[in-house]
């Protein structure tokens, strides 16, 4: 199933997305949902196209909890050890945007960076002291999302808040997909001014990771507690690399979608 928030002409809703993404978005539609995903799900019997709706961030979590050095190639490319634990840092609510928001580059870096990574949503009960059975269970679904990072503050700062709490920072998208096998999918980010001339820049899979999705989820929850709609992000491949004014950047995963957001300077 996908769940999707989205704004339509009487407000915002929650929906289920019908159809093959494949088909492309003019062979989708979204049947509105009562109330939250969490619970049983419930048509109101409102329908509209995909393309007649503004997709929205798919949640809004209370905190991003992030993982570094997941993929022992992206620590090599910065020339660090993979770690012995699971490396945390926490974006901000703030920092999150939807599909198609703009990435808006801060005046205080001058190397903003892309981190294509498959995100975790957590859902009801949510997760504290959770051994690995019951974080997994504790995950609701999956979604795209990108770790947007200033590598100069990141460098240059004793730790990461800065480089990586930005308003517009994290954009996650284009829906949650629940069921999903997240043991061996494509994480693909390319980049480009051109939709059909896109440069693959990071191209990896979630088998790489140090941590799986399980060690992640129970790890964290032994640290704080994970409400429910909070979101993991459980590290980047190797190949990030400068985004700059007027870039266009994707984020595909492979059973879940595509995630796509315009850069452009702060105004």
């Amino acid at each position: 199933m996908r769940i999707a928030r989205f704004a339509h002409a009487k407000g915002m809703s929650f929906g289920v997305v019908e159809g093959e993404p494949e088909a492309g978005p003019q062979g989708l539609t979204v049947a509105e949902i009562e109330g939250h995903p969490f619970g049983q799900i419930q048509f109101s019997g409102a329908r509209w196209a995909l393309s007649d709706v503004r997709l929205l961030s798919p949640i809004l979590p209370s905190k991003v909890v992030c993982v570094g050095r997941n993929y022992a190639e992206h620590a090599a490319e910065h020339g660090n050890e993979v770690p012995k634990e699971p490396l945390l840092f926490l974006k901000p609510s703030t920092s999150v945007i939807g599909p198609r928001d703009a990435i808006r580059l801060p005046i205080f870096s001058r190397q903003v960076e892309h981190e294509a990574e498959l995100a975790v949503v957590i859902g009801a009960p949510g997760a504290r002291r959770a051994d690995r059975a019951t974080a997994a269970k504790a995950v609701f679904g999956y979604t795209c999302a990108n770790d947007v990072t200033a590598r100069d503050l990141q460098r240059s700062d004793s730790q990461w808040t800065r480089a990586k709490g930005f308003d517009s920072f994290c954009p996650i998208g284009p829906w949650i997909t629940t069921g999903l096998d997240v043991s061996d999918l494509e994480v693909r980010c390319e980049v480009g001014r051109n939709p059909d001339e896109m440069e693959v820049r990071q191209l990896g899979r979630t088998k790489d990771m140090v941590f799986d999705v399980p060690a992640l989820v129970s790890y964290i929850s032994h640290v704080m507690t994970l409400l429910p709609g909070d979101v993991v992000l459980t590290g980047t491949p190797a190949g990030v690399s400068p985004l700059t004014d007027g870039d266009t950047v994707t984020v595909r995963i492979e059973g879940i979608g595509e995630l796509t957001n315009s850069v452009v300077p702060v105004a």
